[in-house]
This record gives C-alpha cells, sequence and structure tokens, in this order.
C-alpha cells in the first residue's frame, strides 16, 4: 500500500472542497434549514410521527442524513469528472497509485465532507430542537456507511459520465428519487401498502432508518438487518467501481 501516496492524494481532496468552504459545507447547511423552517412552519404542531417525538425531532435525523450522502455523492462526482473534463486526470494517473489507493483516497475525502455537513446540519438545527442520543456509535456507523456508498456511487457516475448532463442525470433520476423516497419526510408505514414494500426495495431507507435509530432508538425495522444491508450494498458498489478503475474504464481507454 503506498500510504504516502493515499495520503497526498486525500489532502488534495480535502483542500479542493475547503477551499471552497462557503459552497460545499455552508450554502447545504443552509439549504437544509430552509427545508427545517418551511416544513417546522407548516407540520411540526399537526403531526407526531412517534409518541413523544415532535415531527420537527423526526425530520431532523432524516435531513442530516439526506445532506451527509447528497454531498459524499456531489464530492466525488464533481471533482473526478471535472479532472476527466479538463485533462488534469493525466496527473493522478501517471504516480504509483494502485486502484485501491484511488479509490480509498476519493471516497474517504467525501465520507469526510458529508460528516462535516452533517455536524453543520447538527448545529444549526439546535435552533428547532435539541435531540437526545440514544446511540452515539449508531450515529457514526451510518453516517460513514452512508456517505462511503454515495462516495463511491459519485466515482461511478464520474467514471460513467460523458458530460455534464449525465452527472446531473445520474443525480437528479437516481440519487434525488432514491432520496427522497427513504422516509426523510414520513414513516414508510404510513404509505399505501404497495409503495411500502416497494420502499424496502430502497437501500436508502436502511440508512435513514438506521441513522435516526442513533438519535431515538426507534426504527422501523431491525436495526442489525439495516447494518447488514447498507453494508452488503457498499460492498457491492465498491466492487463495482474498483473493476471499473482497474480497467480504466474511460480514463485509461
Amino acid at each position: 500500500m503506498n500510504w504516502y501516496g493515499l495520503y497526498t492524494l486525500f489532502g488534495k481532496e480535502v483542500w479542493r472542497f475547503m477551499k471552497v468552504f462557503t459552497q460545499t459545507i455552508f450554502a447545504p447547511v443552509v439549504t437544509i434549514l430552509l427545508y427545517l423552517l418551511v416544513f417546522t412552519s407548516v407540520l411540526s404542531e399537526h403531526i407526531e410521527v412517534y409518541e413523544g417525538i415532535s415531527y420537527t425531532a423526526f425530520l431532523i435525523p432524516g435531513l442530516m442524513m439526506m445532506s451527509i450522502i447528497q454531498n459524499a455523492f456531489a464530492n466525488t462526482s464533481s471533482s473526478l469528472f471535472q479532472s476527466k473534463m479538463t485533462g488534469s486526470i493525466t496527473f493522478l494517473l501517471l504516480p504509483p497509485l494502485s486502484s485501491l489507493e484511488f479509490f480509498l483516497a476519493y471516497v474517504t475525502a467525501s465520507v469526510l465532507r458529508g460528516l462535516l455537513v452533517g455536524v453543520g446540519v447538527w448545529i444549526a438545527a439546535l435552533w428547532f430542537a435539541v435531540l437526545p442520543v440514544s446511540h452515539f456509535w449508531t450515529l457514526i456507523v451510518f453516517s460513514v456507511l452512508g456517505s462511503a456508498v454515495l462516495g463511491t456511487l459519485g466515482l461511478v457516475a464520474s467514471l460513467w459520465a460523458d458530460k455534464w448532463d449525465h452527472i446531473s442525470a445520474f443525480q437528479n433520476f437516481l440519487i434525488v428519487p432514491l432520496t427522497f423516497l427513504s422516509g426523510v419526510f414520513y414513516r414508510i408505514d404510513t404509505l399505501p401498502p404497495f409503495w411500502e414494500s416497494l420502499s424496502y426495495y430502497n437501500p436508502f431507507f436502511y440508512m435513514i432508518d438506521g441513522f435516526r435509530y442513533g438519535f431515538f432508538g426507534i426504527s422501523e425495522i431491525n436495526i442489525v438487518f439495516s447494518l447488514v444491508i447498507v453494508s452488503l450494498f457498499l460492498a457491492i458498489v465498491s466492487t463495482w467501481c474498483l473493476w471499473l478503475l482497474h480497467i480504466g474504464y474511460k480514463i485509461r481507454q
């Protein structure tokens, strides 16, 4: 393992998104605050999802996780694709970095960005509600796994894409629908039977539900099962991404 090369590429990726902090960290936090402001103003006094837990409190973990995974995806997809478009990808392929090292540097940086945005949302949301933390390590595990999954999907999207429209399509027609239909704003058992059954095939649901369990100790499905599903999904997309990197799909060909 070329640890020095891995750390250098990781540092480069962190420096890239921290250089535009207001765009990559601050702006997503403001966006989530707008969600909170609108939904809590309209629905907070009319809906109680769990007994003793207000709708505002229920909503915050879902929005936190949504911001974490969406920003993890944005980090890898925009960075690698921009390198492809400008031709600077050549300078990333010249050093003696294996596909695994390349993968780890990008995904770890995306996890860090996702976690920073999540912490920012948590701090900002204190203005609306103070959440209990029932299982701290569950929060860490699901936030890391979720951001790693989306960071990996961001790499896959950037490898596949030939123009920015493709990145937008991947996000708008896959990432955003799966996120919004994962129980961020509601319990899936309140859906009609068909849509409830369909939701169980959405891996994002298990990320959201597991993350929310870390706060309230309440989940819609067994927490161990959620952990297995998210971990298995990460293994599948990681294997797919590593294979694409190994064959040099659209970056070496």
